[in-house]
């Protein structure tokens, strides 16, 4: 297994918010797991960056579990954005970006020129160069996400490991960091784990999709396996109109109503 969960239990009290959950993600792919809120698809991610320890089960990664690994090592090789991220006051873009450098970086030492030069790229590769010197407080939604994951592009890591990055953004933005994030997946040949709400959205831009259900893998396929009439009924309770997509070449969809409350009424 290049990474994945392998029979991950994770609870919150007593009760199972992710119970013996087993998944695999394919290599220089990019895959997002879908599922309705509370369904513990951030808590699985969380185990990746220990924030949250399974009581069961491992994470893995290339065939070994995580916690095999020293910290500084799956730093340069594994990078996680979380969902929610501190708020940064009096700090600009570069300062912000270059933190992505810290594992890299000999302890007690700051950077070096080729800690700059990565920096510098980073920065025009995200669109970022031209407003570096300006303070992270300042920047729009799509500016500020796409500032934060480009610190994560300077850790140089194999595998990227996002949680909703385009919550709060309007559908602008959200698009930009779509497909800067396919552009990035292209370009570099990153591995790409995601977690995504819109699923028109994940359909456009997942070569997989993993979707979770009452704590355990519920099913996983292509774009055009799980975007289905059943799948979308069964997982979300709703009726839908499955339709296609011929520029992106991948399914989408239009809810015609909540099932559940239907069936109340």
């Amino acid at each position: 297994m290049y990474f994945g969960f392998r029979n991950i239990r994770i609870c919150y009290t007593d009760k199972p918010v992710i119970d013996d959950l087993t998944a695999e993600f394919p290599k220089g792919r990019i895959s997002t797991i879908i599922g309705q809120n509370g369904c513990g698809k951030s808590s699985l991610l969380k185990t990746i960056s220990r924030t949250v320890r399974p009581l069961r089960g491992e994470v893995i990664f290339e065939d070994r579990p995580l916690t095999e690994y020293p910290g500084k090592e799956l730093a340069k090789r594994i990078a996680y954005l979380p969902q929610n991220r501190a708020s940064l006051t009096d700090i600009d873009v570069r300062s912000l970006v270059s933190y992505g450098r810290y594992p890299h970086r000999r302890e007690k030492r700051g950077g070096n020129e080729k800690d700059s030069h990565i920096i510098d790229q980073t920065l025009k590769r995200t669109g970022l160069y031209s407003i570096q010197d300006r303070e992270v407080q300042t920047l729009s939604g799509g500016e500020y996400q796409r500032a934060w994951l480009a610190m994560t592009l300077c850790q140089e890591p194999e595998l990227l490991i996002l949680d909703e990055p385009t919550s709060h953004l309007d559908i602008g933005y959200q698009v930009e960091i779509l497909e800067l994030i396919g552009r990035l997946n292209k370009e570099l040949g990153l591995t790409i784990v995601m977690v995504l709400h819109d699923l028109n959205l994940a359909a456009r831009c997942s070569d997989r999709i993993y979707a979770v259900r009452d704590g355990r893998l519920y099913a996983q396929g292509t774009p055009r396996e799980m975007i289905t009439k059943r799948l979308l009924r069964e997982l979300f309770g709703i009726e839908a109109g499955i339709c296609e997509d011929d520029w992106n070449g991948c399914p989408y969809f239009i809810p015609i109503r909540n099932t559940k409350v239907r069936e109340e009424d």
